[in-house]
């Protein structure tokens, strides 16, 4: 028994060596630097935090992003769910319908931000529709509404992996269950609260988690799109710790990184201890 032990830590040192040398260490030397001085020369305490919290540029992003998380997320999965129950009880062109969902994550980072440019630009396809009616357009990536562009954009891009998924945990559901709710007399909402939810709750801790850290990358349309500094409504977290990383302030991006890390983590605890099995 002992050398079967053995023989298992053997099969998995490799990858904790490479968790090692290529996560925990790098991850270490950042919590250090996050106590230090920028040019890495004497102790600064808690100083380097202070700094970020009172950071406004921090300040602003923190709050957009917060914002553009808890609006996104529940639409993101409330859609993306009822979109895989209906295309669960299609049982014709199925596949197609897949297919079709999947179509969004092909697209070019690149590309979406061309088609920002051709409908939401002062002289883009959108101001000319409202002008053939007579409306006044705007410059929309320069106002307010470019921040519900940029929730547009992530949920188009992310709803059809995410009824993909849904619908995976759908289908491995027996259809004996509904069948027998039926026969007890469970009409289609009693069945969607106790058979379905109870059953996808493994499959939707996974979702949540893989489309949170999916509202990160959006900031590649924001930065493609307007460049370091947007219109402060998409202003985002990314956009500080690029700007920290371009004026090599080494001290200020370790303690927001430190402190985003841990507010991932907690997130992520909340969500294992509320959802997970």
């Amino acid at each position: 028994m002992a050398k079967r032990k053995r023989a298992g830590w053997y099969f998995i040192l490799p990858s904790l060596a490479g968790v090692l040398v290529f996560y925990l260490i790098p991850f270490g030397d950042v919590v250090r630097r996050s106590f230090q001085r920028a040019a890495g020369d004497g102790f600064a305490g808690l100083g380097n935090y202070r700094q970020v919290f009172q950071n406004a540029a921090f300040r602003l992003a923190a709050g957009n992003t917060i914002r553009f998380v808890s609006i996104c997320l529940p639409l993101l999965l409330i859609l993306s769910l009822g979109l895989a129950v209906l295309l669960q009880r299609q049982k014709k062109g199925r596949n197609l319908w897949k297919s079709a969902y999947l179509v969004p994550l092909a697209v070019p980072a690149a590309s979406l931000v061309l088609f920002w440019n051709i409908v939401f630009d002062k002289a883009g396809l959108l101001n000319g529709v409202l002008d053939h009616f007579h409306l006044t357009g705007k410059d929309w990536m320069n106002t307010d509404a470019a921040f519900w562009v940029l929730v547009f954009s992530y949920i188009w891009k992310n709803l059809g992996y995410d009824v993909i998924l849904w619908l995976a945990g759908l289908l491995g559901i027996s259809e004996s269950v509904y069948e027998a709710a039926k026969v007890d007399g469970a009409g289609e909402w009693k069945s969607f609260l106790y058979i379905t939810l109870p059953h996808i709750r493994p499959v939707a801790f996974t979702i949540v988690i893989v489309s949170f850290l999916n509202s990160f990358k959006v900031f590649r349309e924001a930065y493609l799109v307007a460049g370091n500094y947007p219109q402060e409504k998409i202003y985002l977290l990314q956009h500080v710790f690029n700007n920290w990383f371009s004026d090599l302030s080494v001290d200020k991006m370790a303690a927001g990184s430190v402190l985003l890390c841990g507010v991932i983590t907690v997130f992520v605890m909340i969500l294992q201890r509320s959802w997970g099995e």
